[in-house]
């Protein structure tokens, strides 16, 4: 009995797909910190000089802050919970619904701009603007400082690799907010030094239209980034066809069922249905899959159907 046990040991196999970021989770905090305090100093600033341009861009550093807190929690409970069994395939995904969530309550904040900027069309008041260049430098400035200490080098050109899928999609999500709302404040002093030096002052508002456009280009290029990963939509998969292929070329095995299940940005679960004509057993299987690094775990079903 005791050699039983100690056999099952052995054979057991480790299901802890997940990989701390601890690098990247103290990056997000100090930005999150520092996104958070700016935030506060232009919002104020932006009623008080009764800038749009500035508001728009105080807001959507709001969106900044949610987004870092999303991200830095999210690392925080998916490395916290990575050894719990009951997440059969690994906490990885906890960051991709944090990306996820990030994305909708970007959609929200984005309609506030656009309710401001609609606003200031009707009711252009006075806007202080030398107060207000101040603010939007500022807020540019910390969004270039913010970028540079997100940035991660081998991240940002390991993602370039076709197909790789290797980066990690908070980091670049959260660099990416940072990159957008820097253009955001660009665009903020262009609309307030029209406004004061050529008296355009319709400029404003319309640059936080343009922000809100901004806001829901990004927005929506991270849902479609994330959803697929959260639905499993892994079919359009390159790897999904290749497989197949492998698996079918000895020209007597069929795939009549597959599953592909991201666990770890480019590492995948995959549940396999397989009939075969040939006397293969499952070790000429895994043989063939060995061949794909990004398979970490594979469950096979194997049916022998006899040559008439």
């Amino acid at each position: 009995m005791a050699e039983q046990k100690n056999y099952g040991k052995l054979c057991k196999h480790e299901h802890i797909f997940y990989l701390p970021k601890k690098q990247s989770e103290f990056r997000v905090l100090i930005v999150l910190i520092i996104t958070l305090i700016t935030l506060i100093i232009e919002i104020i600033a932006g009623y008080l000089f009764n800038s749009v341009a500035l508001l728009a861009d105080g807001i959507h550093m709001v969106s900044h802050t949610f987004a870092f807190l999303i991200a830095f929690f999210a690392y925080y409970f998916a490395r916290k919970l990575s050894k719990d069994v009951s997440f059969t395939f690994g906490t990885w995904k906890i960051e991709v619904l944090g990306a996820y969530t990030n994305s909708l309550i970007l959609l929200f904040l984005a309609l506030l701009v656009l309710s401001e900027a609609i606003g200031k069309f009707f009711n252009p008041g006075e806007t202080q603007y030398e107060e207000a260049l101040m603010i939007a430098t500022l807020g540019l400035f910390v969004n270039l400082i913010s970028a540079y200490i997100l940035y991660h080098k081998e991240e940002f050109h390991g993602a370039e690799k076709p197909h790789s899928h290797t980066h990690d999609l908070n980091l670049r999500g959260a660099f990416y907010h940072v990159i957008t709302d820097a253009l955001t404040s660009v665009l903020a002093i262009i609309a307030l030094l029209a406004g004061k030096y050529f008296n355009l002052w319709y400029m404003d508002p319309l640059i936080g239209i343009i922000g809100f456009v901004v806001i829901v280009k990004w927005s929506l290029s991270l849902i479609k980034e994330t959803l697929p990963i959260l639905l499993d939509r892994e079919a359009k998969n390159p790897l999904y066809q290749e497989l197949i292929k492998a698996l079918e070329s000895d020209g007597e095995t069929i795939v009549n069922d597959i599953h592909l299940l991201r666990i770890h940005h480019n590492k995948y679960a995959c549940i396999l249905g397989l009939t075969s004509q040939e006397e293969n057993d499952l070790e000429y299987y895994e043989n063939i899959l060995s061949n794909f690094e990004q398979i970490a775990h594979v469950n096979i079903e194997l049916r022998k159907c006899p040559k008439e």
